[in-house]
């Protein structure tokens, strides 16, 4: 299908773990805002392999580019090996083949959208002489912090003296925010690790880019939004993203039955648990969930992989058949937006967070690292719309403990109160003229102007 091309843009994704699929979603959407534009989408085979599985718009152009891992080269599985090797090779990698694209379309680049990570992209568009819009598709809280990174050092100093349970009460926003909560790599942990720097660079780049969006909504945290926008030359909310472009999916799929499972529980009684696509708890703390689940009676399903199952219980399974189910997968959104879910066990990722925002749904979350720990604090004590596993790890008394306090007793229903009031200012902020509308339109006019 030919198409009248006015505009290109390149869309740099970073390549690992759930990052190209909210990046992607807003290509999908600003495609279809403006299908005289070519958006050219550049990321790795293995990360396009988990993303597209239908053909992409007739205006979204799929480029593969290379990983960065030299021929010949074995990975030894640490995670930041892939990273650091990408990182290296991706500058060169992405103007080679940016210059590749223009010929293929017969039209420069005018601006481009990337990932936040890609910090480096400012250089790029600055030589290609034109606009650089980052995404952070985390939310306002670890942007902040990261942007505060040289701040934060300063006034904590070393984390050794036992200034852990201090809060940030020098940054707007973020009063109840404790050190510990703060992404490691900011003053805990190895400063210097790939991701640690990779951040720190992001945080002295960002400033330079046209405009930065964030998955996010404005009312969510408005003193965080307005510190954000003093930061930046322009700073969009244009989140929860799942809103915005969940009217594009069309037939749910369900390989394991859950929604017609779910049917028949009763209103709010269900747990339903998933920790993402990239982190599993411990051998030791599925045995405790397990074991929590299956005393406290209380109904649920529960997204595990296969290799994972044989971690659980021996007659775990059996014994908790007409309870719940454990499924290697789930229709997260769905699930989530039932009535019969009471509650979303997590591990705070901030795409869950957002979801369970997204359909009122209280959370016990569970953090492991990133993000996780302060997207937690902000669940349980700014937005208290849910808490914190007991001591931090699960246990089976702590899964008992929890799963009553939110599903059972009277601060549940709080919680409950607050994520329903929360909802509504999040599908307000995706109506026509809510605020992530508006300011979608915004970032519509910044990527595509010609």
């Amino acid at each position: 299908m030919a198409i009248t091309t006015d505009s290109h843009v390149a869309v740099l994704a970073f390549p690992f773990g759930s990052h190209g699929q909210p990046v992607l979603a807003v290509t999908r959407r600003l495609a279809s805002a403006s299908p005289s534009t070519v958006f050219s989408f550049f990321n790795t085979a293995q990360s396009n392999s988990s993303l597209f599985y239908s053909d992409p718009p007739p205006n979204i152009r799929v480029h593969e580019v290379s990983d960065g891992v030299p021929e010949g080269t074995v990975l030894t599985g640490n995670p930041e090996e892939a990273v650091e090797l990408f990182l290296e090779a991706a500058p060169e990698i992405f103007r080679r083949e940016i210059a590749v694209a223009e010929k293929e379309v017969g039209l420069k680049v005018n601006s481009m959208l990337t990932d936040a990570f890609i910090w480096f992209a400012g250089d790029i568009a600055a030589e290609l002489n034109v606009s650089w819009v980052a995404f952070w598709i985390s939310g306002p809280n670890s942007l902040t912090a990261h942007l505060n990174t040289d701040l934060i050092r300063e006034t904590i100093g070393n984390v050794k003296d036992g200034r852990m349970e201090e809060t940030l009460e020098f940054i707007t926003g973020m009063e109840k925010i404790r050190v510990k909560d703060i992404p490691e790599g900011v003053v805990s942990g190895n400063l210097n690790s790939v991701f640690s720097n990779m951040l720190h660079q992001m945080s002295l780049a960002l400033p330079r880019a046209t405009a930065v969006y964030v998955n996010s909504f404005q009312e969510l945290d408005p003193r965080l939004t307005d510190n954000l926008r003093s930061k930046f030359k322009r700073c969009l909310s244009i989140g929860p993203v799942g809103l915005l472009t969940s009217q594009t999916e069309t037939q749910v799929n369900d390989p394991h039955g859950c929604l017609g499972w779910i049917e028949k529980q009763s209103p709010a009684s269900v747990a339903y648990i998933a920790f993402g696509r990239v982190m599993t708890p411990p051998p030791r703390e599925l045995v405790e969930i397990a074991q929590g689940l299956e005393s406290s009676k209380v109904p649920f399903i529960w997204s595990l992989k296969e290799k994972n199952m044989v971690h659980l219980p021996k007659g775990f399974l059996d014994g908790t058949r007409k309870q719940g189910m454990v499924i290697p997968w789930a229709p997260q959104v769905e699930l989530l937006n039932h009535e019969a879910v009471g509650v979303f066990v997590s591990h705070g990722g901030w795409g869950s967070v957002l979801e369970s925002v997204a359909a009122g749904v209280p959370m016990i979350c569970r953090p492991f690292f990133g993000d996780h720990a302060l997207n937690a604090r902000s669940v349980e004590v700014v937005w208290e719309i849910g808490m914190t596993i007991i001591n931090g790890v699960f246990t089976k008394e702590g899964v008992e403990e929890c799963l009553d306090r939110v599903l059972v007793q009277d601060e549940g229903k709080k919680m409950k109160c607050n994520a329903k009031k929360l909802q509504e200012v999040a599908l307000e902020a995706v109506s026509t003229k809510g605020s992530s509308s508006e300011n979608f339109k915004g970032l519509l006019d910044q990527v595509v102007k010609v």
